[in-house]
């Protein structure tokens, strides 16, 4: 039976429950590092390298698999990717017992990412008109912040209840969920007839790679993802170290839920982010974001490290600053591509993205290792080395100056 047609406001809605759903496990592998580390004898380079593949994974998918929904329904790869993730999750929750067979279905849960983050905004590109377009980019990108904040104080609630594997077997649980919503929610859309002539075939990039704006918008992203992904992934762990060396011992503001409130204020940033770009500016949203993560992530590790307290208000300032622009730089991208080559611009936007995200805790990891292991001359170094990437990717961005949208007050 067809599924009847819904409004815009209401296919958002419909498609950001079910993304709250599917991701809300995709967090829990470095909410329980503190846990697993020790449990498994991982080393700091090999549990970056659990949390790295996931992002490696996402990133041979995305092109393939967002690029598809030029031609394929967006909702058809979508459930793939959701079948994924439940996979994923399952498999952890029940044959997980050490480095490889971690990294194996993790690597399976990150195809599942790539199947459904970026083919979810894609579903919703292709519904919605162009007026309600950035807000909802700003709505899916919310959903993605609730479900990674709550990833974390879920992961921690029902491992300290019912043991660790039980957190992966309830993600997959929910994923589940997320399958049934989509597939009897969301109403398939009429394919568009693919371009005629000689033109560039689904898989060629060279359009997509000499559009200069969406290039900006998607080389900042790839910086910011790195960013966002060295704080999601060690997040905990530093908070952990933090509160081991200096003595603060237990504390109601666990590290899980410190960083469950992050990933809250994140999604506010976020939030803010995209309404602040459309009213006084895009670049220059960005621009600020990029200095203040700067200023902020080169001194936090040095100074993080004093006192618990300290730690815990410059990370939860860290994550609304990293987060500010999130919705801004995805939106950029999604707005100044060719309406017939939005699915193939999303998907270097995301393989960019995430090619960051995936070097993000890994590098933090091989820093923490270089270093001779946590200590605060060694998080102060793997903080500063993602700062002087950022200050970079700030020179990149504002040499090209990317378009503004269309209704964007900085609009030229």
């Amino acid at each position: 039976m067809p599924v009847r047609s819904l409004s815009g406001g209401r296919l958002v809605a419909v498609v950001c429950a079910a993304q709250v759903l599917v991701q809300i496990g995709a967090f829990f592998w470095p909410a329980l590092l503190p846990t697993m580390m020790p449990l498994w004898g991982l080393t700091n380079s090999e549990a970056g390298w659990v949390t790295a593949i996931f992002y490696a994974a996402y990133l041979v998918a995305v092109p393939v698999l967002v690029t598809l929904t030029d031609r394929i329904d967006a909702k058809l790869v979508y459930l793939f990717g959701v079948g994924c993730t439940i996979a994923g999750h399952l498999l952890f929750g029940m044959f997980a017992d050490g480095f490889w067979s971690a990294l194996a279905t993790r690597a399976l849960t990150g195809i599942g990412w790539a199947g459904t983050y970026m083919t979810g905004l894609k579903l919703l590109a292709d519904q919605v008109d162009a007026k309600l377009m950035s807000r909802a980019v700003t709505g899916h990108a919310a959903s993605i912040g609730i479900s990674g904040a709550l990833s974390f104080s879920c992961a921690g609630l029902l491992a300290g209840l019912y043991g660790w594997r039980s957190a992966f077997l309830v993600a997959a649980l929910s994923a589940g969920a997320a399958w049934s919503i989509a597939a009897l929610a969301v109403p398939r859309r009429k394919q568009p007839a693919p371009p005629s002539g000689d033109g560039p075939g689904l898989f060629d990039f060279r359009p997509v790679l000499r559009n200069r704006s969406a290039m900006a918008y998607a080389l900042a992203y790839c910086i910011h993802t790195l960013e966002m992904n060295a704080l999601r992934g060690w997040g905990v762990a530093f908070l952990a170290y933090v509160a081991l060396s200096t003595g603060a011992g237990e504390t109601r503001l666990s590290p899980t839920l410190v960083v469950t409130v992050l990933g809250l204020i994140g999604t506010a940033a976020s939030v803010l982010g995209n309404e602040t770009a459309i009213r006084w500016g895009r670049r220059k949203l960005i621009a600020f974001a990029m200095i203040a993560s700067i200023v902020v992530g080169g001194s936090i590790g040095f100074l993080g490290t004093a006192s618990y307290p300290v730690a815990v208000v410059l990370l939860l300032l860290y994550g609304f600053i990293v987060w500010l622009d999130s919705s801004s730089l995805t939106a950029g991208a999604a707005g100044t591509a060719e309406p017939s080559r939005r699915g193939a611009t999303l998907a270097v936007h995301s393989m960019l993205g995430y090619a960051g995200g995936f070097v993000g805790p890994l590098m933090i990891g091989f820093t923490l290792d270089l270093a001779g292991g946590m200590s605060r001359v060694a998080w102060g170094a793997a903080f500063l080395v993602v700062a002087i990437l950022m200050l970079l990717a700030l020179a990149a961005f504002w040499l090209i100056r990317p378009r503004e949208l269309a209704g964007d007050r900085g609009e030229s």
